[in-house]
């Protein structure tokens, strides 16, 4: 399982998902709903329905869900995947998602995927180059 916006979809989102597959033979992707991103300030150009059908589409991706705005946690605990992969940027640290899991007896590998080129293929990057253009 992963977990990510996916706005404006790129060559970063594509590497983050060929390694979180390589760790498993089913993936499951957690989108961030709209309302989150609201909540966050932070500015989308799809909508979640829209960025839910594009990754389902990816052959690398098995299932799209769209994730629960008001706990996270939610989604893993309805799945409960074995392997759970971050992004490289991803605000929560490896210990605290562990500590957080296991308040549920939950025990996944968790990793952290590497970026794939951050000054490059980050969608806040990409958005800012778009609007200035």
């Amino acid at each position: 399982m992963c977990f990510g916006t996916f706005d404006l979809l790129h060559l970063g989102h594509l590497h983050y998902l060929q390694q979180a597959k390589k760790y498993g033979d089913y993936l499951i992707v957690i989108i961030a709903r709209d309302k989150t991103k609201k909540i966050q300030k932070k500015p989308i150009i799809f909508n979640e329905k829209e960025r839910q059908h594009l990754l389902q589409s990816l052959k690398v991706v098995d299932k799209a869900v769209l994730g629960n705005y008001d706990n996270h946690l939610k989604i893993i605990l309805q799945h409960k995947p074995d392997i759970l992969c971050l992004g490289y940027d991803h605000k929560i640290t490896i210990s605290k998602l562990k500590e957080l899991l296991e308040k549920h007896h939950l025990h996944p590998l968790i990793k952290r995927i590497s970026a794939y080129n951050p000054m490059r293929q980050k969608s806040t990057k990409l958005k800012q180059k778009i609007l200035r253009l």
